[in-house]
C-alpha cells in the first residue's frame, strides 16, 4: 500500500530534504504531497466514552454537541460493502486501505493534505502500474463531500472505486481504462464537516472553521438545537399573532390537505413563521443564523472570487456568502487546487454535491455563449446530453443560466427567474483557470421524481406525495406542539433533512450513487489518448537516415481545450529523439548529427492533437562514423500521455 507519494524519491535523505524544504515553507500547513507524520490524536468520533462531540476552534457559542448514531449510517465496516446505508469516513477508508493492500499493482492510497482540524485527507491513485507511471497517462479526478452533509457524493465515489477494482481484468473496457489512464479519487475532501454531520444532529454546510455568518462580531454563537431530543433537527412553525401578520411569510400549502407542507409567500401575505429547530442564543431576534462554521469550500476557488458578506466597502458591488477571507483560504480547497496544478495530466474532473439533480458546469458568472470557446462549449454540451442519458437528471448546463433559471417562474414572487452569478466556484476554476472539463454535479432530488399530482410541474408537493407512497412517509415528521422557551407554543416537524431533503433515503442510495458513477466513468473513457501508428527508420544516401513517426489521438477529447491553450496549462505535443549525448558532442565533428529539425533543441512541436486526429513528424539523422546507434523516440503530451519507442539507426 502506497502511503507516501510514489513520485517522491526519499532514498537520498539529503536530496529529499532539499526538495521538500521549499514546499514545506511555502505550502505549510496544506502540503502538496503526501505526509508520513502519524497523527495520534483521539478524534471525537473515536472516543467511545465521550457523550459529546467537540469541535475545534475558538468560537462565541458552544463547541460540543450530544453524539448521535443514525440507523441510516454504517459506523463499523462489515464483511461486505453494500450501498443500503451511508458510510462514515472510517468505513470508506477501511475499504480503500483493504483494496490498496489487495491490489498493490493498481492502487496507491495516501494522505494528500490535512483538514482545518488536522484530520488526514486521503486520496487514491488507480492505474495499472505495470503499464507506466500514473503521471504519464491521461487522468481524471473525482471528489466527494466538499459540503459536509452532501454525503451521497462520497457514496458515488466509493461505488465508482469498487466498480473499477472489481471489474479490472474482467471487463475489457474497464481493463483498458486502467491500463492506459489514471483515475484519481478523493472520496472525502471535508472530513471535519462530515464527521460532525454523521455523529451529531448538526447540519453544518462546509468547513467547521469558526465564522461570523451574521456579521455581529461573534463567531458560531447561534447554532441549531435538537429541542425535542429525537436526534434530528427539524423545522419549527409558529402561528403569527394579530400584530405580527404584516411580517408573516409562510402559509400551509393549500394543495396539501394534511397541513404538512409549508409554502413561503411575501411578507404580509402569510399566517405563519418558519424557523429551524433551536433557540435564539444571541438575542438578536433571529434563530440559528450563525452555527458551526459557515465558510463554503465551493465559493473559495480563485477564479472570479468575490469578498464575503460585508466585504464590499461601497455596498454597491458583488459579494459572495461563504467566500472566506481570501481565495484558497481554506486548506481543503487549497489542497485540491495545488494538487491539480501539479498534475496537469488531468482532463476531466467531477467534484460532486447534492441536491438538485443536475449535471452542473461552467460558467458560473456569465452565459456559456459569451465566455466559452465554441469548440469547448460543443464538447460540454455533448457531455451534458451523455450525462442525462445515463442518470436521467432533468437538467444539464451552466451555473449562471441553466441552474439559476431551471424553474422558469419564482414560486415566491411569480416573476420570471433570471441568471444569477456564483463567485469563486469550482467549475469556473476548472475551465477558465485549469482549462479542463469540470463538472460540479448535484445528486438526489428530495423525492421529486414524478409529477404525482398531474399539474405539469415537479415540485416539493410531489416529493411529499412520493414520500408517502414509496418511502413509507419517513421523509416528513408530523407537526407536534412544543413549548418553546422564547417563542411560546410552536410546532416541530416538516421534512427530515439528512436522509430525505439533502440525501437519498438508503433504499434509493445505490441507484443515485451508481448512475452518477457511470457518467463519471463514461467521461473517463473519453479522455484523450495518444497511440503510435508507426515508427520507422529509412536509409537515405550519404549515411543519412529518416526517422518517421505517426500517432493518433484515439480518445474522444482533444489533448487541450481551447481554453487550456489560452491559459497555458497544456504544452504543445512534442516529439523528441533521445540519443546518447556523447555521440552528439563536437558540433561538425560529432559522431551523430541531427539534421532535421534544424532548431537547436531538436524538438518537433506538433501543436495539439484533436480527438481522432492523426499526425506525423520526421527526423533526419547523419552518422558521421560507421556505427549502429540506439535511440528512443519520445512523444510528450501534457494530457494525451507519454509514449516512447526504441529504434536502431544504422548497421544495415
Amino acid at each position: 500500500m502506497g502511503i507516501i507519494n510514489p513520485e517522491l524519491d526519499i532514498t537520498n535523505p539529503t536530496l529529499a530534504m532539499k526538495r521538500l524544504l521549499p514546499a514545506l515553507l511555502i505550502l505549510s500547513p496544506c502540503l502538496l504531497f503526501a505526509q508520513t507524520r502519524q497523527n495520534t490524536e483521539t478524534w471525537p468520533e473515536h472516543d467511545e466514552k465521550a457523550k459529546f462531540y467537540t469541535v475545534k476552534g475558538e468560537r462565541s457559542g458552544v463547541s460540543y454537541f450530544p453524539k448521535k448514531r443514525y440507523a441510516e449510517v454504517e459506523y463499523e465496516a462489515g464483511e461486505t460493502l453494500t450501498f443500503d446505508r451511508y458510510h462514515t469516513p472510517d468505513v470508506i477508508y477501511h475499504w480503500y486501505r483493504k483494496w490498496a493492500d489487495e491490489h498493490p499493482d493498481l492502487i496507491d492510497f495516501y494522505e494528500v493534505a490535512q483538514s482545518y482540524e488536522g484530520r488526514p485527507i486521503y486520496q487514491m491513485t488507480l492505474t495499472n502500474k505495470k503499464t507506466g507511471k500514473h503521471t504519464d497517462k491521461p487522468g481524471a479526478f473525482f471528489e466527494g463531500v466538499r459540503h459536509s452533509g452532501e454525503i451521497t457524493s462520497s457514496e458515488s465515489v466509493l461505488w465508482l472505486t469498487k466498480y473499477l477494482i472489481e471489474n479490472y481484468g474482467k471487463d475489457p473496457e474497464i481493463t483498458r481504462l486502467l491500463d492506459t489512464k489514471t483515475i484519481y479519487l478523493r472520496p472525502i475532501n471535508n472530513p471535519d464537516g462530515v464527521n460532525l454531520y454523521m455523529h451529531t444532529a448538526q447540519r453544518n454546510r462546509s468547513s467547521v472553521r469558526p465564522d461570523d455568518n451574521d456579521n455581529d462580531g461573534l463567531y458560531d454563537e447561534d447554532p441549531e438545537e435538537d429541542l425535542d431530543g429525537d436526534g434530528i433537527i427539524y423545522q419549527m412553525r409558529r402561528r403569527a399573532k394579530p400584530d405580527e401578520l404584516d411580517k408573516a411569510n409562510y402559509i400551509i400549502d393549500p394543495r396539501d390537505p394534511s397541513g404538512q407542507l409549508m409554502k413561503r409567500v411575501l411578507e404580509g401575505k402569510g399566517e405563519w413563521f418558519l424557523y429551524s429547530e433551536g433557540i435564539d442564543n444571541d438575542g438578536d431576534g433571529r434563530y440559528n443564523e450563525d452555527g458551526i462554521g459557515g465558510l463554503d469550500l465551493h465559493r473559495n476557488y480563485p477564479e472570479n472570487w468575490r469578498p464575503d458578506r460585508g466585504g464590499d466597502a461601497t455596498g454597491r458591488g458583488y459579494t459572495q456568502g461563504g467566500a472566506g477571507a481570501y481565495p484558497l483560504s481554506e486548506t481543503e480547497t487549497r489542497s485540491v487546487v495545488l494538487w491539480l496544478l501539479s498534475h496537469p495530466n488531468v482532463s476531466v474532473v467531477n467534484s460532486m454535491d447534492t441536491r438538485v439533480p443536475m449535471h452542473l458546469r461552467p460558467p458560473s458568472t456569465s452565459s456559456s455563449a459569451e465566455s466559452m470557446f465554441p469548440e469547448d462549449l460543443a464538447i460540454y454540451e455533448r457531455l451534458d446530453q451523455l450525462g442525462m442519458s445515463i442518470t436521467g437528471y432533468p437538467w444539464a448546463g451552466d451555473v449562471y443560466e441553466t441552474y439559476a433559471t431551471r424553474n422558469k417562474v419564482s414560486s415566491l414572487t411569480g416573476d420570471p427567474t433570471k441568471p444569477n452569478p456564483l463567485f469563486g466556484h469550482g467549475p469556473d476554476f476548472g475551465y477558465f483557470y485549469y482549462g479542463a472539463i469540470w463538472y460540479g454535479d448535484e445528486l438526489w432530488n428530495g423525492g421529486q421524481h414524478l409529477d404525482m399530482d398531474g399539474d405539469g410541474e415537479i415540485d416539493e408537493y410531489d416529493g411529499l406525495l412520493w414520500d408517502r407512497q414509496f418511502n413509507g412517509g419517513r421523509g416528513y415528521k408530523a407537526w407536534t406542539k412544543f413549548d418553546h422557551p422564547q417563542l411560546g407554543e410552536v410546532e416541530i416537524g416538516g421534512a427530515e433533512f439528512k436522509f430525505f431533503s439533502q440525501n437519498a433515503p438508503p433504499a434509493e442510495l445505490e441507484k443515485w450513487a451508481r448512475n452518477q458513477a457511470l457518467f463519471n466513468i463514461a467521461m473517463a473513457l473519453q479522455l484523450p489518448q495518444l497511440e503510435w501508428n508507426d515508427v520507422s527508420v529509412r536509409t537515405l544516401a550519404n549515411n543519412e537516415y529518416e526517422i518517421s513517426v505517426s500517432w493518433t489521438n484515439s480518445g474522444q477529447l482533444p489533448v487541450a481545450l481551447e481554453q487550456a491553450k489560452r491559459v497555458k496549462v497544456v504544452q504543445q505535443d512534442r516529439v523528441m529523439l533521445d540519443i546518447d549525448q556523447e555521440l552528439l558532442k563536437g558540433f561538425e565533428q560529432a559522431a551523430v548529427t541531427v539534421l532535421q529539425p534544424e532548431t537547436h533543441d531538436k524538438t518537433i512541436y506538433a501543436g495539439y492533437t484533436d480527438a481522432g486526429e492523426s499526425k506525423t513528424a520526421t527526423f533526419r539523422v547523419k552518422l558521421n562514423e560507421p556505427q549502429t546507434v540506439e535511440a528512443t523516440v519520445k512523444l510528450l503530451s501534457t494530457r494525451g500521455g507519454y509514449l516512447e519507442r526504441k529504434i536502431t539507426i544504422g548497421g544495415t
